[in-house]
């Protein structure tokens, strides 16, 4: 009947060529991180081409998603809803992927084979949690509580202080990652040492490549804000990029808890 009408709540969504160069860029990312595993010379040349590569499609995504939204007015409440309810489904797998790493962690630290001698396995120095992970951890939360000071600036419309405290979100995120590359940098172990190692670079590994992400999506967000595309009622984009970030926080809280403080 609304169809009939000239009127129909959906977004019918026209052809778009950004699905298939969003999967040639995850592609190329993934030949490069197989490149260095096996210790190619062209690591750096390959990696940050689809790096930009990847960026440059992002924008392109977005953008159009920015104009059938905010110029078109094509995303209506029912769009919202089935935006929202993609987002949960979506934060729910992660939740799935995240659940296997810890449960092999249990698995393998609990029952420790005569071959590990313990856990952490003979051989492997764990890390100290108070140093290096306790700071991150405290980043994280303090970047957790300002994401929040953004949002509810957003809510009483005053674009200033949302702005600011996005921008001091971002940037902490930026410090989390630099802090987990130099965590990398000076562990005593690897990725094929043992399961533990394994483990470890996986799950903190996956999470770093979340917060990476999530602070991408914020800029994005930045963005949209500085131009004014959102409003004290109309700023879905950003409500999903927040619950994404504090899945990355509490995921985080996870991680250290039971990886760096319960394994050490």
């Amino acid at each position: 009947m609304m169809l009939k009408h000239g009127f129909f709540s959906f977004h019918i969504v026209d052809s778009s060529p950004w699905p298939l160069y969003m999967s040639a860029a995850l592609f190329t990312n993934m030949v490069s991180m197989l490149n260095w595993f096996s210790g190619s010379e062209l690591i750096n040349i390959s990696s940050i081409t689809s790096f930009i590569f990847t960026i440059l499609v992002f924008y392109g995504w977005m953008k159009d998603i920015v104009y059938e939204s905010f110029l078109q007015g094509m995303h209506t409440k029912d769009v919202q809803k089935g935006l929202k309810l993609g987002m949960v489904l979506f934060i729910t797998s992660e939740v799935m992927f995240f659940f296997s790493f810890f449960w092999s962690l249990f698995y393998f630290s609990v029952n420790t084979h005569i071959q590990l001698d313990g856990w952490p396995p003979a051989g492997i120095s764990s890390i100290d949690p108070m140093k290096i992970p306790l700071m991150g951890t405290l980043i994280l939360i303090s970047s957790g509580v300002t994401i929040t000071w953004s949002h509810h600036s957003v809510l009483e419309n005053n674009k200033s202080e949302s702005i600011k405290s996005l921008i001091i979100t971002i940037a902490l995120g930026a410090i989390f990652t630099m802090l987990q590359l130099n965590e990398y940098y000076e562990t005593s172990f690897c990725i094929n040492d043992s399961v533990y190692g394994s483990i470890f670079f996986l799950s903190t590994g996956f999470h770093g490549l979340h917060v990476l992400v999530g602070t991408l999506f914020l800029m994005a967000c930045l963005f949209r804000m500085i131009k004014d595309n959102f409003s004290m009622s109309h700023h879905v984009g950003y409500e999903l990029a927040i619950w994404y970030w504090h899945f990355v926080d509490v995921v985080w809280l996870f991680l250290y808890i039971f990886v760096y403080l319960w394994s050490d």
